[in-house]
């Protein structure tokens, strides 16, 4: 957005950037972006995947995830999706991979199959019980306990790029920031090599998170979480098991939109596009996008930072 200055007495129409024009001017940096998908259900959902990633394929992200259901329910259908992106595109896929529902073999096992296929990139999270988002979680007697353990033995079997999840807040099982930190040290030294933080919208919050990340001596690449959501009503459902605060202006400009779906998009491309501008200019570039498999938001917010496509 353009803020145009009243007109001086003494001279020419002035004019103040903000942020979003500031991060498209030509000649400036376009930051780091990443993107995830989710494997597909149906044959339908699996066109409308391909098409998302063909739309955004071309902007040369760092890499692209491809999520892992609760409890390994979309293990095949990820490395499936995972495979076909390595074979036809030129995309760097990374796997999500979890410990739930699984014992160690099982997983000792999808990690050998990932490096033999030539994944070198995997994304460990601890993951959610089937049919449970958040709350209290109980390992497998014979399994990896939390995503530290699951870190140390992908590991242990190969050099991968490991990349593990942050929230950016206190977790929900968590007593305190200074706890979470502990941990995003502990898988650092277990073998994690990047984080990737959860979707947030309090940015001031956000801020002050990384700086105490930071003091603590946190080194690693560390990409924020961008969710550029046009349903508040499901962005709060998946929002508050997760303890992520959805503050009141976010709610105010979808209120009475319901049937808008239009006006809705425009509303979640202009927050996600202003989020990563004021972040970029408190010295972030490195954006993980939450695609929902799929890319028109994303693609848009992309071309607002200045990211353009690949060209030979």
């Amino acid at each position: 957005m353009t803020v145009i200055s009243p007109l001086p007495a003494d001279g020419p129409r002035r004019s103040a950037l903000g942020p979003v024009a500031r991060a498209g001017r030509p000649g400036r940096r376009p930051p780091k972006i990443s993107f995830e998908f989710s494997p597909p259900k149906t044959p339908e959902a699996e066109e409308s995947l391909w098409l998302a990633i063909r739309r955004l394929e071309p902007l040369a992200p760092e890499f692209v995830s491809v999520t892992y259901g609760a409890g390994g329910s979309t293990r095949e259908r990820t490395h499936r999706t995972v495979l076909r992106m390595l074979q036809e595109t030129t995309l760097k896929p990374a796997a999500h991979l979890t410990c739930v529902d699984a014992s160690r073999a099982e997983v000792d096992a999808v990690i050998e199959d990932y490096w033999n296929a030539g994944i070198r990139h995997i994304v460990a999270l601890r993951g959610d019980p089937p049919g449970q988002l958040g709350g209290a979680y109980q390992p497998r007697a014979d399994g990896y306990a939390n995503a530290t353990e699951l870190t140390r033995a992908i590991a242990a079997r190969a050099p991968f790029e490991i990349s593990v999840g942050l929230y950016p807040h206190v977790h929900p099982e968590s007593p305190s920031v200074a706890h979470d930190i502990d941990v995003l040290k502990a898988k650092i030294d277990a073998g994690a090599t990047r984080a990737i933080t959860q979707f947030f919208f309090d940015i001031d919050g956000f801020l002050r998170f990384m700086d105490q990340v930071r003091k603590a001596g946190v080194t690693i690449p560390i990409c924020a979480g961008i969710m550029p959501v046009t349903n508040f009503k499901g962005l709060r459902r998946m929002a508050g098991p997760c303890g992520i605060a959805l503050p009141d202006w976010l709610a105010n400009l979808f209120e009475g939109l319901d049937k808008d779906p239009d006006t809705r998009r425009l509303i979640a491309g202009s927050v996600a596009a202003e989020t990563c501008a004021r972040l970029e200019e408190e010295g972030f570039d490195d954006f993980h996008f939450y695609t929902l498999n799929r890319a028109d938001l994303v693609y848009a917010i992309c071309r607002v930072l200045g990211v353009r496509e690949d060209k030979p």
